[in-house]
Formats: structure tokens, C-alpha cells, sequence
């Protein structure tokens, strides 16, 4: 879930190594894309899910190569879809393990990339699976990180996973993860209870990858969450605190 609305966007702060970037410095093929007419019914969520801030910090540019793991509904997706334009790239990986939660969001998507999506793929596999046609600039996840150390996905062997994730990226590529904070030194223990999974566990789990970790945004932080509700369930729900942590592959 995402945190409460803001009245404007006429500054958004996004941190990276402690640089704030204000809401005019979003490029402007961001704006064009959020501003999208397939994106009508999108809109309304765009202040509090803050898209305009976290496009800005993922970096991502239009002809690049994305993969969203577990795309749910397909608003990030219609997102990049519209920055990456036609010479760019969208592979959406639906894994097995999440599939009776997917199944009519995979649904819609394989007639929308069929039809009106041409630069989106569809991708299905085994949980602990990232088999990309090509490797990417990009690979993006939004609350599902956590999911895959459940049961019901397999568990994954995360140390595993993420070097395919490392593996899947062009050298210089970036890995986000946009996910639900649990308290301090809880590690993993909460991801299958109140959806929450500790930022600094992911930190470790993921640099042991060999990625690099390249920055963080609080553009989804709520001080007033105590860490201990489920995330997406009232009282909480839409206004949880949430962590984005950008990971870079190195150049060489």
C-alpha cells in the first residue's frame, strides 16, 4: 500500500547519496508519459503512490529495456511502457508461485500487450526464475520483494534470485526496490505476517549479489508508522511507510 496524498507535487524530494532533486528537475518525457490518455483512470493514484518522484529516481530513459517483477494491475507497467516508447522495452515477469493472485491482472495484460501495449511482454516461470530475452537497464519491483521469501512462492533461494536479477542487468544497470518497512533488525520474519520486511536485511541480502547499493528515496516515508500493523489493511492501508532502495550493477 502507498502513503497518504500530498496536496502538490510542486516539490517532490527524492534522496540519492544525500541529493535532493526537486519536482521541476523530473524529465520531461515522465511528465508526457504520466500525462498519457491510457492513464486516465490511473491519475487519481499518482500523488500518493509518488510516480512522478520515484520515475525521477529509478532513471529510468525512453529506448530502455525494464523488467517488472510481479506487475500486479499494470500501473507501473503503463508507466514505463509510455517512458520507454516504442524503441524501448517492457518484460513483465509473472512467477508461478504468485499465480492465484495474478491470473485476471495476466489476463488483461496478454490482450493490452497483444493490442495496445506493443513494447510490453508477458513472462511466466518458476518463482525463483528471471529467464529475460536480452538483459535490461532496469529491473523494478513495487511491494513484492518481500513475497518472494513466502512459502506460497516457494520459498525462493533469494541469494540465488538476485544474482539472476545482477545477471538479467546490463553492467551500469539498476535494481529498485520499492518495499513495505518492518521494524529495525527484524530481517525476513514479517513478510509473510504484516507484509513488511527490514530495509537493511534487503540491503545485505541483495549487495551479497554484487550489486552496489546507489541511493535511497523517502519519497514514500511515513514517520507516524509504527512498523507493527499488516501494511496493506486499515489503519495503514495507503499510508504505510515504505523504503526505495536503488542497487547498481557495476559499469565493469
Amino acid at each position: 500500500m502507498h502513503r497518504i496524498s500530498i496536496a502538490s507535487l510542486a516539490f517532490v524530494a527524492v534522496f540519492s547519496a544525500s541529493v535532493a532533486v526537486a519536482a521541476d528537475s523530473v524529465p520531461a518525457y515522465v511528465t508526457s508519459a504520466l500525462a498519457a490518455p491510457d492513464r486516465k483512470a490511473d491519475a487519481a493514484d499518482d500523488a500518493h503512490r509518488q510516480v512522478a518522484a520515484i520515475m525521477a529516481f529509478v532513471q529510468v530513459k525512453p529506448g530502455q529495456k525494464v523488467a517488472e517483477l510481479i506487475p500486479g494491475g499494470g500501473y507501473w507497467t503503463r508507466v514505463f511502457s509510455g517512458i520507454v516508447g516504442a524503441q524501448g522495452h517492457v518484460y513483465t515477469v509473472w512467477p508461478d508461485g504468485y499465480q492465484q493472485y495474478v491470473e485476471k491482472s495476466y489476463a488483461n495484460w496478454q490482450k493490452l500487450s497483444a493490442t495496445q501495449y506493443k513494447n510490453v511482454s508477458l513472462i511466466r516461470g518458476g518463482a525463483g526464475d528471471l529467464k529475460l530475452p536480452e538483459q535490461v537497464d532496469l529491473v523494478f519491483t513495487n511491494q513484492n520483494y518481500h513475497d518472494y521469501h513466502d512459502p506460497f512462492m516457494g520459498p525462493v533461494d533469494m541469494k540465488a534470485f538476485d544474482k539472476k536479477v545482477f545477471d538479467a542487468l546490463k553492467p551500469g544497470g539498476y535494481f529498485v526496490i520499492v518495499d513495505n518497512v518492518a521494524p529495525a533488525g527484524s530481517g525476513f520474519a514479517d513478510t509473510d505476517t504484516t507484509h513488511r520486511i527490514d530495509p537493511e536485511a534487503v540491503k545485505k541480502e541483495v549487495e551479497s549479489a554484487g550489486f552496489v547499493f546507489d541511493g535511497a528515496s523517502d519519497a514514500l516515508k511515513n514517520p507516524d508508522d509504527d512498523h507493527k500493523q499488516v501494511s496493506y489493511k486499515p489503519p495503514m492501508a495507503g499510508k504505510n511507510d515504505q523504503f526505495i532502495y536503488r542497487f547498481k550493477k557495476p559499469a565493469k
